[in-house]
């Protein structure tokens, strides 16, 4: 028998840094708003309130995650931009310092011993080259790969809002709250296993593997916010 030949498989690309923003912006708003509402339900509020609850908590999600994330975004970049800055200060003033911090950095990545002083003498070649090798090496930064504050916010914000419709959508239309709840939570598993699955096209994991835990995972804070929903609810109402 011949083994089949292996396929070249193209990189993500551009788009690898963000599928954190992308993976956690609308999971959040599957998962948030679905408890959000379940626990609203649970409460007894009726369909108006619910919607309006809904809406606002949709909204206000949005919002703060996406200037959650422009913050925190930014201010890694500062914080790495001024690390870079004082590595810069290092390699003018403590020259012989950083090349030496090059050696035990080689060794941690497998060169072998009889390569290292040829690999360090071509990093350390100017003063552009050594920067850019210790960028990697010590801070792992690769300027590609770095994140936009801005796309990261409107990433993580607009599909947290996307995230949010499943749960709302349904009491939009005139159904009981038995009803619009059973169609809210079908909806957001659909949904939740859905995004599991569209995972797997860049982590190459198994599909239905990464769809189930998106659903137990929702499906437990699920159950945990209806059951405070109606604690509270009889307890505000006793």
């Amino acid at each position: 028998m011949t083994a089949e030949p292996v396929v070249y498989e193209e990189h993500v690309g551009a788009s690898r840094q963000y599928w954190r923003d992308i993976v956690l912006g609308i999971n959040d708003g599957l998962v948030s708003m679905l408890l959000l509402v379940v626990g609203v339900v649970g409460g007894g509020l009726n369909r108006e309130q619910i919607i309006l609850t809904g809406v606002a908590g949709a909204l206000a999600g949005a919002v703060s995650m996406a200037a959650g994330e422009y913050l925190a975004t930014k201010s890694q970049d500062e914080v790495m931009e001024s690390e870079l800055a004082l590595e810069r200060t290092h390699i003018k003033h403590f020259r012989q310092q950083e090349v030496d911090q090059l050696y035990p950095m080689l060794r941690e990545v497998g060169v072998d011993e009889s390569d290292i002083d040829t690999v360090v003498q071509a990093l350390t070649r100017n003063d552009d080259v050594l920067l850019n090798s210790m960028k990697v090496l010590e801070f792992g930064v690769v300027d590609t790969e770095r994140r936009s504050p801005l796309s990261a916010a409107w990433t993580s914000g607009g599909l947290f809002l996307a995230g949010s419709i499943p749960a709302v959508a349904p009491f939009l239309f005139p159904i009981s709250r038995s009803a619009g709840i059973l169609v809210a939570v079908a909806l957001a598993g659909i949904s939740l296993f859905t995004v599991g699955v569209v995972k797997t096209f860049v982590t190459r994991t198994n599909p239905v593997v990464a769809g189930f835990q998106n659903l137990l995972i929702a499906g437990l804070g699920a159950l945990a916010a209806f059951g405070v929903g109606r604690l509270l609810g009889v307890s505000l109402l006793s």
